[in-house]
C-alpha cells in the first residue's frame, strides 16, 4: 500500500507493524487480523480496511503478531506481542486509540482494550471464550493449540468489564465463530457494566465483515464516525 512504513517491535519475523496515513488526524486505528491465530493468515487480510480508514482520516497501525503452527505464538505471547506493538506505535494520548479486530483479532482487540484502557474496540465476529471454542472444536482445533490450559486471562468473557466502549458486529450465518458466542459475550459485558452496542446481521458470514466495499462494514464505520468525529 502506498505511503506505508514498517515498524519492528521485536526480533521475531512476525513482530512488526505496518503504519498507514499521517500521524494524528482523527486518532489511531489499531487493526488486528483474524485466522484463528494460525500462521497461514497475516495482516494483509486487512489492507483494504486500512486504506478505507486512512481515507476517513485515521492513522492506521496494522499489526502482525506471532501465531501458532510454528510461529512461536500462543498464549500469552501473542497478546504480549499486541501490547508491545501498540506501545511501539506510541499513539498520541490526546487523540483516540481504537482497536479493530476480526475473529482472533477481535479476541486480541478486546483483551488489549482491557489491558491498555483504549478509547474503544470494534470486535467483528470475535472469539470471546477460548475454552468454549476449544470444546466446540472451532477453527479446526486452533483454540486447543492457542491455549493448552484454562487461564481466565485468555478469554474476554472472563475479563469483564473491559472498561471501554465496544461495538460487536456478528453475522448470523457465521459458521467460523457462531452468533451465540457473541450474544452471550454481549449479555455478560452489559451485565458487568460495559457500554456495548451489538449488531447481528442476517445472512452475513464470517468474512464479509472485513470487506470495506461491502454493506456489513458500514455499521463499523458509522460507529467510529459517531464516536470519534
Amino acid at each position: 500500500m502506498a505511503g506505508m512504513e514498517t515498524l519492528r517491535y521485536g526480533s521475531e519475523p512476525s513482530q512488526f507493524v505496518e503504519l498507514h496515513g499521517a500521524p494524528g488526524g482523527r486518532g489511531t486505528a489499531v487493526l488486528l487480523h483474524g485466522g484463528w491465530w494460525r500462521a497461514r493468515h497475516d495482516l494483509h487480510q486487512l489492507d483494504p480496511m486500512a486504506a478505507d480508514l486512512v481515507s476517513a482520516g485515521w492513522s492506521v497501525a496494522n499489526l502482525e503478531y506471532r501465531r501458532i503452527d510454528g510461529d512461536t505464538g500462543g498464549w500469552p505471547q501473542t497478546l504480549d506481542d499486541v501490547l508491545a506493538a501498540i506501545a511501539a506505535v506510541a499513539p498520541s494520548p490526546s487523540l483516540p486509540t481504537v482497536a479493530i479486530g476480526h475473529s482472533a483479532g477481535g479476541h486480541l482487540a478486546l483483551l488489549a482494550g482491557k489491558r491498555l484502557g483504549l478509547s474503544g474496540v470494534v470486535a467483528l465476529a470475535p472469539i470471546t471464550d477460548v475454552p468454549r471454542a476449544r470444546a466446540e472444536n472451532l477453527g479446526e482445533g486452533a483454540a486447543g493449540l492457542f491455549l493448552t490450559g484454562d487461564d481466565p486471562a485468555a478469554s474476554p468473557i472472563r475479563q469483564l468489564p473491559i472498561g471501554c466502549p465496544q461495538l460487536v458486529v456478528q453475522g448470523d450465518a457465521d459458521v467460523r465463530v457462531p452468533a451465540p458466542h457473541s450474544r452471550d459475550y454481549v449479555a455478560a459485558a452489559v451485565a458487568a457494566g460495559d457500554e456495548v452496542e451489538y449488531l447481528e446481521l442476517p445472512g452475513v458470514d464470517h468474512f464479509r465483515l472485513i470487506d470495506p466495499a461491502d454493506e456489513p462494514w458500514k455499521p463499523a464505520r458509522g460507529w467510529l464516525d459517531r464516536r470519534f468525529s
